[in-house]
């Protein structure tokens, strides 16, 4: 089986609540190698670039008010079937719906601030990927 690369966020409130070394902590854990990683604040429009595909949906303004209030920490991860596994170690997008042992189980409050974010599909991820890191970013 081939390596696959993720993008994967922890969001501002994970920041704020200082538990990104155990989110790094456990995605080392679970086999993932960080090939790309740093602390960012999102502008506003940099968040809505980033978020464009929900740019009709009912919560897009309050989704890109929330990831440019406060610094984040983009990584991109590489492992086989690295989407479904990050998928599967997040959990469900409501905190409240994740299963125990998953991360937005364990650090997010509620459906908006959920902890950590991560791409849904290899085609999602290129773009995603790619919008915060340049080639030579990934070792």
């Amino acid at each position: 089986m081939a390596l696959e690369r993720t993008l994967a966020i922890i969001k501002p409130d994970a920041v704020k609540m200082g538990v990104s070394g155990k989110i790094i902590q456990r995605i080392e854990d679970e086999g993932f190698k960080i090939v790309g990683m740093k602390k960012i604040w999102m502008t506003k429009d940099v968040a809505k670039g980033f978020y464009y595909v929900h740019k009709e949906k009912p919560f897009y303004e309050a989704l890109t008010d929330f990831m440019s209030s406060g610094p984040s920490i983009v990584m991109v991860l590489e492992k086989e079937n690295a989407i479904k596994d990050w998928r599967k170690l997040m959990g469900a997008t409501n905190p409240a719906d994740a299963e125990e042992g998953t991360l937005r189980k364990e650090f997010g409050k509620n459906i908006d601030n959920n902890a950590v974010h991560g791409s849904d599909a290899p085609e999602t991820a290129a773009f995603e990927i790619s919008y915060f890191f340049s080639q030579i970013e990934l070792v």
